[in-house]
């Protein structure tokens, strides 16, 4: 682990499992911040009142330990026999379905959440659409996702769902939170 001073007050660990640190942060006592933050590699410590003491904290691996949320998904995306060559599959829903994902950190927009699991890889599209709809599900590099809604987007369309990802009436009003595994069905 490194550990880099952040603006006047936060600190950016950057850790080989973010999403390991961030339930071993979350389930601290003694660090007292007023936010932490999973990325890809880092974990962000936000508004931190004192530095920790990191050798205290017990950091296992975060897969299988969260809240399930189940999503069904019409598996009709345009981009389904693109993802079975990459694979090497007949079928990526078989794939999808058979994977517990774990979500490893949140960003891209609100309620976007980056899902973990998937052993094989496939690459973004090389241009971009201007419009991905709302509620389809997606993968790139090794990553899942669910756009929470309409917006430009460059990753492999496998189908799509109705889950209301992201709502500023519930709370939290993002559904899927680090460390929570994701099935779909």
């Amino acid at each position: 682990m490194q550990v880099r001073r952040y603006g006047w007050d936060s600190l950016l660990l950057e850790v080989d499992d973010p999403a390991a640190w961030f339930r071993a942060l979350q389930a601290s006592d003694e660090l007292e911040c007023e936010e932490i933050v999973p990325g890809a590699r880092t974990v962000l410590l936000r508004g931190v009142a004192r530095a920790p003491d990191f050798s205290n904290l017990t950091v296992v691996s975060a897969v299988g330990e969260g809240p399930e949320i189940v999503v069904p998904v019409s598996w009709d995306g345009a981009d389904l026999e693109d993802v079975a060559r990459a694979w090497g599959v007949d079928d990526p829903v078989e794939v999808m379905r058979g994977t517990v994902f774990t979500v490893a950190f949140c960003g891209f927009a609100p309620g976007f959440a980056y899902l973990s699991g998937l052993s094989g890889s496939v690459p973004r599209l090389d241009s971009p659409r201007t419009s991905v709809p709302k509620g389809s599900v997606a993968v790139a590099g090794t990553y899942a996702g669910i756009y929470p809604r309409s917006s430009p987007g460059g990753w492999r369309l496998l189908g799509r769902t109705d889950v209301e990802l992201f709502d500023l009436e519930r709370e939290p009003p993002a559904l899927l939170e680090p460390g929570m595994r994701v099935r779909f069905t």
